[in-house]
């Protein structure tokens, strides 16, 4: 079997990260397979904001989700603490974004599993970064103009593990 394949099925989403940063080598690498997933029409126009975990706009973003949700306070925060993440945005006029995003952070994510890292793909923050502070979230984030958030992803090294999720085929596939 192959290793992107194994990757697949290996991979699943990391709630616990270590206090061990992510390398500088370690971060090229999870951005350049965001950079070369494909997009529609080759327009490449998804682009990445990373941040460190302890940066301030991530506080700010996990009190306004919790705010939107009705929520006091979560024992993890979106991240679960995690030392790098990364906003995925994309123009807003281009019908396809949120297609190519997702494709980008998969590729993210598998590769970040190759390097025996793990990643959560976080999408609860939605509401948050769209809502009525998009403008705010924008300029704090430094989206280039006309972009906004589609998807993002937490990264670093796994603290705890977690069995990939088991699926039905028999129920979820139809063959014609």
């Amino acid at each position: 079997m192959g290793e992107v394949i194994k990757a697949i099925a290996k991979r699943s989403s990391t709630r616990g990260y270590t206090a061990e940063p992510v390398t500088e080598e370690e971060l090229r690498i999870l951005l350049e397979a965001g950079l070369q997933a494909p997009t529609a029409a080759n327009k490449q126009e998804i682009h990445f904001t990373v941040l460190k975990g302890n940066h301030p706009v991530l506080q700010e973003i996990e009190e306004d989700k919790n705010k939107l949700r009705g929520i006091l306070a979560l024992e993890h925060n979106f991240y679960y603490e995690a030392p790098v993440v990364i906003i995925l945005s994309a123009d807003r006029d281009f019908r396809w974004s949120v297609l190519d995003a997702g494709i980008a952070v998969e590729n993210m994510s598998l590769a970040a599993e190759e390097l025996g890292l793990g990643s959560l793909i976080i999408g609860c923050i939605y509401d948050a970064l769209r809502g009525e502070k998009q403008e705010y979230y924008s300029k704090a984030l430094q989206l280039p103009d006309n972009y906004e958030y589609e998807i993002a992803i937490a990264v670093g090294h796994k603290a705890v593990s977690k069995e990939p999720h088991t699926y039905d085929a028999a129920a979820q596939i139809t063959y014609l």
